[in-house]
């Protein structure tokens, strides 16, 4: 049986367990605050000592937050700051992550085949039902999103990135800094804002929306967004670890 160890890093948290081919975890998850200033070097150390206080696992995935292509990273928001999210960019941390090629790096480090994608494309495949155009929104540090077409992931766009009004991106305005200040009645009230904006651009049959704060969402804000959206839990990042590998992973050289 093919086990595989899911790395979920985020912002504020990296979260490890080991999984078996059925998606089931064989080991209570882990998790660290992510360190900060953190290099790739760095990045490559806290997931090698978190993977070392689990069972020994055939293949590795990591779902990091950023654009990253073909395992390798083009832009991260959150690992070129100084102390963490928000704050100050480095930029000589801007050039050691641009390009990264965190695959082949992580894959020689455990020694396993490795999978690395965007931190929402992972959690994604733990969620989609494999039919129509289904987009997955995780809330959290900021905004993260995947779109799948009939199961197959599209190219990853930054949609947190975007404007959402002047001079603010989607990351900024719903991600948690914003919601603190809000408070959940507010600021769930924003996401079904957001929701219904983004209705008419993506056309989905289903929406699903994960990460960390999307249980804080009040339940009559999802009443309102209506029976196309759907809540999913946060666990998905990591259970997302096996199945990325039937969605996605056929991409990529396992022997690489």
């Amino acid at each position: 049986m093919v086990t595989t160890l899911a790395i979920d890093c985020g912002g504020g948290g990296i979260k490890a367990s080991v999984l078996d081919a059925a998606g089931t975890m064989r080991a209570r998850p882990l998790r660290v605050p992510t360190p900060y200033p953190l290099p790739p070097s760095l990045f490559v150390k806290t997931l090698l000592d978190l993977g070392a206080r689990l069972p020994t696992a055939d293949r590795l995935t990591v779902g990091m937050p950023g654009m990253i292509r073909h395992g390798v990273v083009v832009a991260t928001p959150h690992y070129v700051t100084r102390s963490g999210p928000r704050s100050r960019v480095d930029p000589d941390l801007v050039a050691e992550w641009s390009g990264y090629d965190a695959r082949t790096a992580l894959s020689e480090a455990f020694g396993v085949p490795a999978l690395v994608l965007n931190d929402a494309e992972v959690h994604g495949a733990g969620v989609v039902a494999g039919t129509g155009c289904e987009l997955v929104l995780t809330l959290g540090t900021g905004l993260g999103s995947a779109l799948f077409d009939g199961g197959v992931l599209a190219p990853h766009l930054e949609l947190s990135h975007a404007p959402v009004r002047w001079n603010t991106t989607y990351d900024t305005y719903v991600g948690e800094p914003e919601r603190r200040r809000l408070g959940d009645a507010f600021w769930s009230r924003r996401i079904r804002q957001v929701v219904d904006g983004l209705r008419p651009v993506f056309r989905w049959d289903r929406l699903y929306l994960g990460g960390g704060n999307s249980r804080l969402i009040r339940p009559e804000q999802v009443a309102r967004m209506g029976d196309d959206v759907v809540i999913v839990p946060n666990t998905a990042g990591i259970v997302g670890g096996v199945r990325a590998w039937d969605l996605i992973g056929g991409r990529y050289d396992p022997t690489t």
